[in-house]
């Protein structure tokens, strides 16, 4: 599974530059998230139908691709939003609670009960993130609006991760990808008309950032993704993209000048051993 795992990483470190993008509030948190999807959607398309790929021999995967691209599609605006409206450290600490949910809904839905390693790999990542964060953070939360949308963030992104396994399984990842992001996009569309969203007149600016969501965040960083969550577990994918955090301060500390402290370092290494924990096991049949 080295391909997967290569995947993986290299589909974090595209999506690990969207925080850094979103906190230039360059456009609304709506609008990012429908553009994210329309270019990438845009792009992908006439390759799909040129490849072929847009065959599906079970039509009754329709519903649950729909699902998950208004999962997906939901997660990234909620997350906009909850980062526009509190600190991107609070939302990001939020968010990325969903490895603790993905491991609850598979063992209550799917009937998988995770591994050991997995919740010991998640209680030392969580560890990590919250000296990360920092304890001022943690204990300066409030329970207000944008700290509810942090948390319907990681339950929507759990959800995802749950959902597109199982549809991963059934069809390839192109085809997954493309009909996911159409009934994104198209969703958010509708999102944006209804709160009467600007969806022209950006700075040029706001466009490059825009098309570097669509190209970079959304298209390249999740056929990585997807494809990696087709071949490993779902546990594993969702507690290596606590990782973004990581690299999302590095990122912002060379293109928006924020500074890395030492604290974020050593919480930093933390959250890299619960996420080796979870890889550490021999399993005789290898899945992820």
């Amino acid at each position: 599974m080295t391909k997967a795992r290569i995947a993986l990483f290299i589909g974090i470190l595209c999506i690990s530059i969207f925080p850094v993008i979103v906190r230039m509030n360059l456009t609304s948190g709506l609008i990012s998230a429908f553009y994210r999807m329309a270019i990438a959607t845009a792009i992908l398309l006439p390759v799909a139908l040129y490849k072929g790929k847009l065959g599906l021999k079970n039509r009754k995967l329709i519903l649950p691709i729909a699902i998950c691209g208004i999962l997906f599609a939901s997660d990234i605006a909620v997350w906009n939003i909850s980062i526009q409206h509190s600190s991107a450290t609070q939302a990001t600490l939020l968010t990325n609670l969903s490895p603790i949910w993905v491991g609850v809904f598979s063992f209550v839905f799917l009937n998988y009960r995770p591994r050991k390693s997995f919740w010991l790999g998640t209680l030392i990542a969580l560890m990590g993130m919250m000296v990360f964060v920092g304890v001022d953070t943690i204990l300066e939360l409030k329970l207000d609006t944008a700290f509810f949308l942090g948390v319907l963030s990681g339950l929507l992104y759990a959800l995802y991760i749950l959902v597109s396994k199982t549809v991963l399984e059934k069809v390839e990842v192109i085809t997954f990808i493309t009909y996911s992001m159409i009934f994104s996009t198209v969703f958010l569309f509708i999102v944006n008309i209804a709160f009467g969203e600007e969806f022209f007149w950006f700075s040029s600016q706001a466009w490059i950032s825009l098309f570097v969501q669509g190209i970079v965040c959304q298209l390249i960083a999740w056929l990585l993704i997807s494809y990696a969550t087709q071949n490993m577990r779902a546990t594993r994918v969702s507690l290596s993209l606590l990782s973004q955090a990581i690299f999302a301060a590095l990122l912002a500390a060379v293109f928006i000048g924020e500074k890395i402290t030492p604290v974020q370092m050593i919480g930093s290494i933390i959250i890299l051993a619960g996420i080796a924990t979870t890889f550490y096991e021999k399993k005789k049949q290898e899945i992820a």
